[in-house]
């Protein structure tokens, strides 16, 4: 009789899971304790995958060989710590499609910037004419993918809550791009089984794999020799120090020396703006170097690569008004970026599912560029608080259209709109992408 796996939750990741159990043969169950989405039923209705949703029917879950656990759910939940009581073996659906390929893969995690990392990588090796995918956090599900393609070569979006249930999993390249408190409601509070969960991404290279890290993060430096013991390469990056081995930035020009082979390029020459984004291409451009990619194509990559949506992307301009999308921004750091980033004067949107902010880190940056202060969230009280002695107005919302209108009404010719909110989108909205659809959609009404 063939093994009884039990996916939970039926997003991207669980369905793609799904349907890579069912064609290896498994007796694959799917439980929702919400309500599946219309695209991902009709997919398991037409592949014969049995299923529930609005619920989680105990026995028949805890009479599985193997669960194969979503990435939203919390350990936290009744179920889960069920199925630990009982001992059953759960992974994530990045463990899962890793036993059916022998792909290259470079993975990618990090609080900040994996995304522009990953489709900065993704392009360059397409633009190399290697046989690459792109999968993860972002495009198709991994195991989709490894389903319906034969790639060579893998590049992984992957998150923390992704990394907490591989066993296997290891890739030849490895990027952290940077670790800051993220998610901490996921992991008790406790930054450091953030920091711990993040580091997973090394737990089985060999001396033959590559970290690529960011010299200048603070907490990833400190935390190297403890979380990342194995025998791998690492490959430091920094826009402060000049490095002997590694990728840096000095005097206006992006440098990658590896083993005294050397890229250079003009700062003036690369696609993205702004320090964070010359980070993004210093890691992207490492991964393609250490995967022999020519120097020419990594230049030329570097150079005409397209923003990503919702990551700080210049929208409208009405009326000398700049309206700025940056609605990917869901935790403080991020938000420092865009603010940093962003030339004076600002009207700033900001607000949502708060995970613990502490706002005082941009109070610099608030009080040099910022004329005024949208609050967008169901509950607005606490970043009310946390800039009500600013001396600027501060404007309460509970809604996209009502925000924007604000902030335009607040705005004159040359200042700029920023939704940066610095939180989670989920009070108000389904995702980040929705929340940053809905902001243009406003602003194109005005």
């Amino acid at each position: 009789m063939a093994e009884k796996i039990t996916i939970l939750g039926c997003g991207e990741s669980g369905h793609g899971a799904a349907l890579l159990a069912k064609s290896k043969g498994f007796n694959v169950f799917v439980s929702d304790s919400n309500i599946i989405k219309d695209k991902f039923k009709q997919s398991l209705i037409q592949n014969q995958i049995k299923f529930e949703e609005n619920q989680h029917n105990t026995k028949l879950i805890l009479s599985s060989t193997l669960i194969i656990k979503s990435p939203g759910i919390s350990e936290n939940t009744e179920i889960m710590q069920l199925i630990r009581k009982k001992g059953i073996p759960v992974i994530s659906e990045i463990e899962f499609a890793y036993n059916y390929t022998n792909s290259y893969i470079i993975a990618i995690t990090g609080s900040n910037g994996k995304t522009t990392t990953t489709l900065l990588t993704y392009h360059i090796f397409k633009k190399a004419n290697y046989n690459v995918g792109l999968a993860g956090n972002v495009g198709n599900s991994f195991a989709l993918s490894v389903l319906n393609n034969n790639f060579d070569y893998y590049v992984l979006e992957i998150s923390s809550f992704q990394l907490d249930d591989i066993d296997t999993f290891k890739p030849n390249i490895a990027i952290i791009t940077n670790i800051t408190p993220d998610h901490l409601d996921r992991y008790n509070y406790s930054f450091e089984n953030y920091i711990k969960s993040k580091f997973r991404i090394t737990k089985n290279q060999t001396q033959n794999d590559t970290l690529i890290y960011c010299l200048d993060d603070k907490t990833t430096v400190e935390n190297l020799p403890y979380y990342c013991q194995t025998p791998c390469q690492k490959i430091p990056f920094s826009i402060k120090s000049k490095l002997d081995e590694g990728g840096y930035i000095f005097d206006n020009q992006l440098v990658i020396n590896i083993k005294n082979n050397i890229l250079n390029m003009s700062i003036f020459d690369l696609a993205l703006e702004g320090k964070h984004n010359q980070y993004n291409s210093l890691a992207a451009g490492i991964a393609a170097f250490v995967a022999n990619i020519r120097k020419d194509v990594i230049r030329e990559s570097l150079s005409d690569f397209e923003a990503v949506e919702h990551r700080l992307e210049k929208f409208l301009k009405i009326r000398g008004v700049q309206f700025i999308n940056d609605s990917k921004a869901t935790n403080i750091n991020s938000t420092w970026y865009a603010l940093e980033t962003v030339k004076k004067p600002i009207i700033w949107i900001v607000g949502g599912i708060d995970k613990g902010n502490d706002y005082s880190v941009l109070y610099p940056l608030v009080q040099e560029k910022v004329k005024a202060i949208v609050c967008l969230g169901v509950d607005n009280s606490k970043i009310i608080k946390a800039f009500k002695n600013f001396n600027i107005p501060i404007v309460d919302t509970h809604s996209m259209e009502d925000a924007v209108r604000a902030a335009y009404k607040l705005s004159q010719p040359g200042d700029n709109v920023l939704l940066s909110p610095a939180c989670a989108s989920f009070d108000l909205f389904e995702n980040y992408e929705d929340r940053g659809k809905k902001f243009k959609n406003a602003v194109r009404d005005l």
